[in-house]
């Protein structure tokens, strides 16, 4: 069955993305065309990129990168539930993107956004990103903005239209998930590598 991970990318303490996170989740649980998980890059304790050699060579040295690469790889797609942070994406879930490469090509990538204006500056700049590591971002999206998502901007309480939003993202990621799994080579290939001199 196709594999989507719920990634929460926010690490701070009393941090938003969490109750957005299990809504994500309660809502996917009910789903049975897909199986979702929960992958939380604050259980991975990931220092600041600290691999000698660059991501797309795919040789992991630390054991927290193995251990991350390990969590990525198992997956067909992700969701990103992601914070906006001064019109970009948290630092924490930029370094757990950039920590390896292979294991997110060729996969599908879905954005759930909070903030001051729903997220979408976030989810922008994480597009680009996404694309750099091969990933095909769908174009549904779930933007929830703390004037009107979040009681008080700290309790959760996500609208009609939120939930519409998110069961069209849901079908967008989990289609191209399946799609996707033709074009993945095998690990072990060398061909779906770039070349060090371009990638360094």
């Amino acid at each position: 069955m196709t594999r989507i991970a719920i990634v929460l990318g926010s690490t701070r303490p009393g941090r938003l993305g969490k109750p957005v996170a299990d809504w994500v989740m309660a809502r996917a649980a009910k789903r049975t065309d897909a199986r979702f998980e929960l992958l939380d890059v604050a259980d991975y304790d990931l220092p600041l990129l600290d691999e000698p050699l660059p991501p797309s060579l795919g040789h992991h040295d630390q054991e927290h990168t193995k251990a991350w690469a390990d969590a990525v790889t198992r997956f067909d797609g992700y969701i990103f539930v992601t914070g906006e942070y001064n019109h970009s994406i948290p630092g924490a879930l930029k370094n757990a993107l950039d920590y390896v490469y292979e294991e997110w090509n060729n996969k599908a990538a879905g954005f759930v956004s909070y903030g001051s204006a729903g997220g979408i500056r976030a989810v922008e700049h994480l597009r680009g990103v996404a694309a750099e590591l091969q990933m095909a971002d769908v174009r549904a999206q779930v933007a929830l903005p703390l004037a009107t998502e979040f009681e008080n901007y700290r309790t959760f309480t996500p609208s009609e239209m939120a939930e519409k939003n998110l069961e069209r993202l849901f079908g967008q990621v989990v289609a191209w998930a399946g799609a996707l799994k033709a074009l993945r080579k095998p690990a072990a290939d060398p061909g779906n590598r770039p070349h060090l001199a371009a990638s360094a």
